[in-house]
């Protein structure tokens, strides 16, 4: 049976990725070698290496003056990096608190400095993307989480500051057609849209760097990765070679506009049958939803067996809402193809011809 894969991450990828993956796992370019015994200081991978950098700046649209570097410890370790190479000794940065990664984000941030919750959403579990607060302008940089995978919610406005404008996409890079060029930093981990787990983008404008007055440890200074081409130390060269594919991929779609449209068809198939069917209810507001993540819940918890045994019978997997929201999530990245989602309405609408 065909397995129709919602996991919020490590997520699906592309059937024809996984199969030139998967060949290259046996012998890479013809040469005789696995992809994951050749040296990554060799021809073959400095070329991988550095084709992926350039599809995401095409992708991305990104003007002169930007780095793209693909490293490890996934967005965790960006939460430190970031405050390390962007906060001034003394200095101060402002953060949305949008979920628990952003939580997370903030608490490393306050090891290096001073730093401001400007809007928090906990006070609702997160179920809406906060606005109209004001954004400090005594800051070194701005701080905000695009898409937030636990609660399906998802930045439709971003930040506006004369400040330096981070933004962990670690959930929808790639997803939408943004103005890439507002943001100074981006980062995110491989395993939701891009790749497998094992590597992490980060695209960084290169003026901004060298600024703080801190000493920086050479493995945490982006300087140390920009001259090194992201091979400081040994990258993640799996991960780097899958994630060139994927690109590949999304290029051949027709980038991210034509992915984004996509995408709304899918979200929009989805979110419809949840807001008419009344065994099931949203847990986003409705304004604020994500296009990756749909999280939902059973309008009554006696139907919970009822529905898990439909889901399950059509080779549904990862679909099971996190523990601190419980229901389901429904994660439609990119490469979720719109039959699997009709398959999960279909089981819906199967739950309520049942029950009704």
């Amino acid at each position: 049976m065909k397995k129709h894969n919602f996991s919020a991450g490590p997520c699906i990828l592309p059937q024809e990725v996984l199969k030139k993956s998967a060949e290259a796992i046996i012998d890479f370019n013809g040469l005789g070698l696995s992809l994951i015994e050749v040296s990554h200081r060799g021809k073959d991978f400095v070329d991988v290496m550095e084709k992926t950098r350039n599809l995401v700046k095409e992708l991305l649209n990104l003007p002169e003056g930007y780095s793209v570097l693909f490293l490890q410890g996934g967005a965790s370790l960006e939460f430190l990096m970031t405050p390390y190479n962007l906060l001034k000794e003394g200095g101060k940065a402002a953060y949305l608190d949008t979920g628990v990664w952003a939580a997370k984000a903030i608490k490393e941030a306050k090891l290096l400095g001073d730093i401001e919750v400007i809007a928090s959403s906990k006070d609702k579990v997160y179920n809406y993307i906060p606005k109209n607060y004001t954004v400090p302008t005594d800051v070194d940089y701005v701080h905000c989480t695009s898409n937030n995978t636990i609660y399906g919610t998802q930045i439709k406005e971003f930040p506006k500051t004369d400040s330096l404008l981070v933004c962990d996409m670690s959930s929808d890079i790639f997803s939408r057609v943004l103005d890439f060029s507002k943001f100074d930093l981006i980062y995110a981990g491989a395993q939701k849209n891009m790749g497998p787990a094992g590597t992490t983008l980060v695209v960084i404008k290169d003026e901004i760097l060298g600024k703080t007055g801190r000493t920086i440890p050479a493995m945490l200074d982006y300087q140390s990765h920009i001259k090194a081409d992201s091979m400081f130390n040994t990258p993640a060269v799996f991960p780097v070679y899958v994630s060139m594919l994927t690109l590949e991929w999304m290029k051949s779609l027709g980038g991210i506009a034509a992915i984004e449209k996509f995408n709304e068809a899918k979200a929009a198939i989805l979110y419809a049958e949840i807001d008419r069917n009344p065994f099931f209810k949203g847990f986003a507001e409705v304004e604020d939803r994500s296009l990756m993540n749909v999280t939902f819940n059973l309008t009554n918890e006696d139907n919970k067996d009822a529905f898990d045994n439909l889901w399950n019978a059509v080779g549904i997997s990862g679909i099971k809402g996190h523990r601190s929201v419980g229901g389901y999530r429904a994660s439609i990245y990119n490469a979720m193809p719109i039959e699997s989602v009709q398959v999960l309405v279909d089981a819906m609408q199967e739950l309520e011809n049942q029950l009704s």
